[in-house]
């Protein structure tokens, strides 16, 4: 079985106002299956590439547990996890989830962007996208992306 990341509120479609600025702005549920063996830990990217200008960042979550399998809805706004995970800043220059809040007009596409790696990255909280991604240079096994779409 492939490394698959799911959420059961939009299955690859329309992500429900609740988890955008236009309603309670919580997290949605995530879960995953089948990582590769030797997964140490996960990291998190969502972001959004049709924003006006240029890739807008709405999370950054690393550090999370090799044996996990799910984020529940809600994740707390914390710059670390009671399960030991890291948050990072996003675009909204907050820590933690700020979901879809594009300009009126076409539908913006998100990217949930799951990676398993073969070692924690040990950054510190609030680290951004870019200080991520350079963190695990040369530690992805495997990443699952599920794509969700939202427009005003």
């Amino acid at each position: 079985m492939p490394f698959r990341l799911s959420a059961s509120d939009f299955p690859g479609t329309d992500i429900p106002k609740k988890f955008t600025c236009d309603g309670a702005d919580v997290s949605p549920a995530l879960t995953w299956s089948d990582p590769p063996k030797g997964t140490a830990a996960f990291a998190l990217i969502v972001d959004d590439p049709d924003a006006p200008a240029g890739t807008w960042v709405h999370w950054v979550i690393y550090d999370l547990p090799a044996g996990l399998r799910e984020l529940p809805e809600a994740v707390p706004h914390e710059y670390q996890l009671a399960n030991g995970a890291q948050q990072g800043r996003n675009d909204f220059r907050k820590v933690g989830y700020n979901g879809p809040c594009p300009p009126r007009g076409n539908a913006h596409r998100y990217f949930f962007k799951l990676y398993a790696l073969d070692s924690k990255t040990n950054l510190k909280s609030g680290a951004s996208k870019a200080e991520l991604e350079h963190a695990m240079k040369g530690h992805v096994l495997a990443h699952a992306e599920l794509v969700g779409k939202f427009r005003h």
